[in-house]
Formats: C-alpha cells, sequence, structure tokens
C-alpha cells in the first residue's frame, strides 16, 4: 500500500480556532487519514500549533505571561479541543521546538550559500519609548481608507486592506501605546524569490489538471503578478534566531525569521519531534528527504493559506538545492461564514471549537462540518441549517435505525441475533444498492471530494431506511415470523457495515455501533464489495445490546438558545 503523507495548515496559537478554522484544515485532513488508515495504507498525519509572530507576543503581554510560557499553555488548551474532535494527528508539535529552529536555520543557510538570501537595508519604525524597532503589527492607528481606529500595520481588519505602517493616521505602538515614533534605518534578509520564479512557476504548471480549480488558480494569479523579494526576518523577542555563525551582525542585534518562512518548515520539525520520541523505529528522514516516488503528500487548508503553501514555501525548498519532499495534491478550502459574515477570533463573532463541544459531542459538528464544506464555494453556517441537518440526517436517518432495529429485535427476538429465513430476492437488491453506494462513497473519498463523499454516505443509511419501511418487520412478524427475523439480522448487518464506513466522519457514534455486537475476532477495517452485497459479517447468534441513543433530536427550543446565545441572522 502507498506512504501517505499529510498535515493540515497550523493552527495559530493565539487563541482557540472556530469553526471555519477547522473545516478548513484539520478535520477533512482527519477524515481522510483516517479513511485511508481503514484502507490499509501506512498515513503520516501532522500538524502543530504556529507559536511565532507579533500575534503571540502581543497575546502573551495581554495575559501578562512570558510568550513561552503563553504558548505552551496555549498549545494544551488547543490539543485538549483537538482530542474532543477527535482528531487522530500522528503527532501534534510547536513551531518553537528546537528541531524547527534546526531544520529552519539549515534551510536559511543553504539558501545563501545557493545565492537566493541577500542582507539588504530598510527603514523601519522604531519606538523611543520602547527602545525596539517595531514590526507591523506593532505599529497601530486609523486606517486612511476606512477610518477604523485599530487597524495595524500590515492590515486593516475591517476593510481588509493591506497597508504600511507609515500609511496609518496617528500611528501608536502596539506595545506602549506611545505616538513617539520614527523612522530609522535597519538590516533584514531578503529571500529573493524573483531569481526563482521561473522554477516556481514551472513546478506549479506541473501540477496543472491535478491540483483543485481553487488551490491551482491562486498558485497562478500569484505567480502572474510575479514573485517579489520578501523580507523573511524580524525584529521580535520570539522566533527562530537568525545563526550567528552564518550572520553574526543580525544575531547579535537579536533578529529572528518571520513566522511564514520558518511555519511551513514545521511540518518536517513536526515529523523530527515524533521521530525524536522514538527513533528506534521513526525515521522522518524516509518521509520528507528523497521520497518524491514513494511518499505522496497531501497538504490541507484554507484558501488564505494557500500562497504560502503553493507559491512561497515551494519556492524555499527549490531553492535549497536538496531533494525535500514537495507537496503532491493541495487541498483548499473556501470559507465557511457565519450567518453570511466573517467569522474572527479577534471580535469573538461566531462559534468556536470549545464552544461547540460544550453544546453537543463532536460527531454532530464532524458530521455537519463535512457535509458542507466549502469546497467549491463559501458556505454559511446557521442554527436553522445545523438543526435541520442533525435532525434528519443524523438523528432520524441514522440514528432512528440503529435504534429501532435492535430496539425492536430484543424485544421479539431476544439478545442474540435473530436467525430466521435465508436472504431471498429483496436482500439480493440491497446488497446490489449498498455496494454501488458503497463504490461511490470510496470514488469521493480518493478524490477528496468530501461533500459527495457525505451524500454518498448519507444515501447508504438511507438504504436501510428504505429496505426496513419495504419489509415492516412490526407487521411481517405477524404472519412471517422467520422473515422477520431475516429482515432484522440484514439490518443489523448494516448497522455494522455503517460503523465501519461512517467511522472517518462520526468515529465515536461509529464505535458505539459497532460494539453494539459482541463478535469475536472483528477486525476489520473496511468493507469490500463482496462483504456489501452479502451482509453476512454478523451471523445469527452474536449476542448484542442496544446502545444509548447515537443523536439527539434538536428542538425549536434548542435552536433558539443557540441563536440568543450566539447570535443569528444579521449577526
Amino acid at each position: 500500500m502507498a506512504r501517505h503523507l499529510i498535515t493540515s495548515a497550523l493552527p495559530y496559537i493565539n487563541g482557540i480556532k472556530h469553526l471555519g478554522n477547522m473545516v478548513g484544515s484539520m478535520l477533512p485532513a482527519d477524515v481522510y487519514s483516517r479513511y485511508l488508515r481503514q484502507r490499509g495504507h501506512d498515513v503520516l498525519y501532522i500538524c502543530a500549533t504556529d507559536e511565532h509572530g507579533t500575534p503571540a507576543e502581543l497575546a502573551a503581554k495581554e495575559q501578562g505571561l512570558p510568550v513561552a510560557e503563553f504558548c505552551a499553555q496555549a498549545h494544551d488548551a488547543q490539543k485538549a479541543v483537538y482530542d474532543g474532535f477527535a482528531l487522530a494527528f500522528d503527532y501534534f508539535g510547536r513551531s518553537s521546538s528546537p528541531q524547527n529552529v534546526e531544520i529552519t536555520q539549515h534551510f536559511a543557510r543553504k539558501l545563501n550559500e545557493n545565492g537566493f538570501i541577500e542582507e539588504r537595508a530598510i527603514r523601519q519604525v522604531y519606538s523611543p519609548t520602547d527602545g525596539r524597532f517595531l514590526p507591523d503589527r506593532y505599529v497601530e492607528g486609523t486606517c486612511p481608507h476606512c477610518g477604523y481606529d485599530k487597524a495595524r500595520g500590515d492590515q486593516c481588519e475591517n476593510c481588509t486592506r493591506v497597508l504600511d505602517p507609515t500609511d496609518l493616521i496617528d500611528p501608536r505602538s502596539a506595545i506602549s501605546g506611545s505616538t513617539d515614533l520614527e523612522v530609522r534605518e535597519t538590516k533584514h534578509l531578503f529571500l529573493l524569490q524573483s531569481k526563482l520564479q521561473s522554477e516556481v512557476m514551472e513546478w506549479v504548471a506541473r501540477h496543472d489538471g491535478v491540483w483543485p480549480h481553487l488551490a491551482s488558480s491562486i498558485a497562478h494569479k500569484w505567480l502572474t503578478e510575479g514573485l517579489h523579494d520578501r523580507a523573511i526576518t524580524r525584529d521580535l523577542d520570539w522566533g527562530v534566531p537568525v545563526p550567528a555563525d552564518t550572520w553574526p551582525e543580525l544575531a547579535a542585534e537579536g533578529k529572528v525569521f518571520y513566522v511564514w518562512f520558518d511555519a511551513p518548515i514545521e511540518y518536517i520539525g513536526a515529523t523530527k519531534e515524533w521521530s525524536d520520541l522514538d527513533p528506534s523505529t521513526r525515521d522522518w528522514k524516509s518521509w520528507w528527504y528523497d521520497v518524491d516516488t514513494d511518499v505522496r503528500y497531501t497538504e490541507f487548508m484554507a484558501k488564505d493559506n494557500v500562497p504560502f503553501h503553493t507559491v512561497m514555501f515551494p519556492a524555499t525548498e527549490l531553492g535549497i538545492r536538496e531533494p525535500w519532499k514537495k507537496v503532491d495534491f493541495v487541498k483548499a478550502f473556501n470559507w465557511l461564514t457565519y450567518y453570511g459574515g466573517k467569522f474572527s477570533t479577534s471580535q469573538k463573532r461566531g462559534v468556536f471549537t470549545d464552544q461547540a463541544l460544550e453544546i453537543l459531542p463532536a460527531d454532530y459538528w464532524r458530521y455537519f462540518l463535512i457535509a458542507n464544506a466549502p469546497e467549491s464555494d463559501d458556505s454559511s453556517f446557521t442554527w436553522e441549517h445545523f438543526t435541520a441537518t442533525v435532525n434528519k440526517d443524523l438523528a432520524d436517518t441514522l440514528g432512528n435505525f440503529v435504534n429501532r432495529v435492535l430496539s425492536f429485535s430484543k424485544k421479539r427476538f431476544g439478545e442474540e441475533v435473530p436467525a430466521g429465513a435465508e436472504a431471498g430476492e429483496a436482500e439480493a437488491k440491497l446488497g446490489e444498492q449498498i455496494a454501488e453506494l458503497l463504490a461511490e462513497y470510496e470514488q469521493h473519498m480518493e478524490t477528496l471530494q468530501f461533500r459527495k463523499a457525505a451524500a454518498a454516505l448519507r444515501a447508504l443509511w438511507s438504504a436501510g431506511n428504505s429496505y426496513l419501511e419495504e419489509k415492516a418487520p412490526w407487521l411481517e412478524i405477524k404472519t412471517d415470523k422467520d422473515g422477520a427475523a431475516l429482515t432484522l439480522r440484514t439490518a443489523m448487518n448494516l448497522i455494522h457495515l455503517y460503523a465501519v464506513v461512517s467511522e472517518p466522519f462520526i468515529p465515536t457514534s461509529a464505535a458505539a455501533m459497532r460494539q453494539a455486537f459482541a463478535l469475536k475476532n472483528d477486525t476489520a477495517t473496511w468493507v469490500s464489495p463482496e462483504e456489501a452485497r452479502s451482509l453476512t459479517a454478523v451471523p445469527a447468534g452474536t449476542p448484542f445490546t442496544v446502545p444509548p441513543v447515537l443523536f439527539a433530536k434538536l428542538t425549536d427550543e434548542d435552536l433558539e438558545a443557540y441563536k440568543e446565545r450566539f447570535g443569528g441572522e444579521g449577526a
């Protein structure tokens, strides 16, 4: 089987992420990883917290903590939420790790040796009060375009216009609030992306027709506009230090690498973190170095991260002139909005992942988000849509099927799967339908079409309900007890099949369905077309229990409570 390396965009350290962040990277990566593992592939799913940069320092300052301590606490808090969502990372690392420092500095040295880094003098805002140069985000002021008075020196969050610190009206230090600011000369390292433009264009072109349109179009747009040389260092206290053996003057001034230089390298760094925990059995380089034909590498991210992963980081890898693994497939997502408006971490608008888990178990959110993933266009989260989906798909179609089959069989035949008649025409027809729908589901999962995969999974669940309504064992038992037993035995085999194939979407509920049957040696990781046709994995005589209700129906009162807490239409 193939080896699959999977990464999702690193969640930034400053705060718990919202649902849009979850569906735009980590959750679909988890669903795909789980599916591949079930199909027998060797999978390594890597992620980490992105811990460097201005926002981390500012967030630590707000909490009155040293930035290292703040990041350590925030990492643990985020990891707890991802555990709650049942994200099955092979490793969830930290971009502040020694491994990432080591590899980032190695990359910088190699780029320098190959003539792709240049030291340049630039003019930058300096705060005498703070005694330091201020990176873009450390300068705040009024946006000259929309008048928003909390705009930052790199971008106005209100109107989204890109800014320079000198564009701001009444600029002030984000550290001290001082308006006593000067513009002074300082030196920084620049990555000469302009020299790598043709190589990046050729590399991106090789993926035309392979990557989804969203990822490919964004990459080409950036390349058409031209790659510009980019400063890759900052004046910060927290970050990967510029190595003194290569740039002693800049190192003495405390320069660190820009977060968007070291963050993608952390995919490799986190793999080394994972490997270093058990170096006798884990080899991080076997996943990343000189493995182009051995490993298929898939990245998951929202569209705002696409340029960095399809253009900027590949430029870095190409410039190193070493055989580091480059991405094979970029699964990019559009935005999930909240009632048509933007989720915002800073403005606390929308549902955040920790809040979601306070309200309902993870499987409710996992299924809804993937079934409505913003693949071809932005999609909107509304409480009305969420409750309707939970009630129709999870509670009625799947949950009710499981509960009524097992409860009715226990009541009429006891706590073992009934034997009854041999399978007949209705069961053969059902088996063919299930095999066909399973093949469709597999195809969509293989091509990373998550909404279509969810629709195929839903159709699998619906097929069981249609069979049950057609056979009506509650009536059948009055005239043909063996026929009713056959119907229930077939339905129980469907439940087991649903448990296996639904696991990537709803792992906790899938486990509960599977554990309902006391099967010996139930080690099946997937269902083959033959098994899907025959539906005999759970034989007569197998003890079973009725699990608790898998999915509770959400009421009108629930809907109103959610909207009151989080805001509804027009939020």
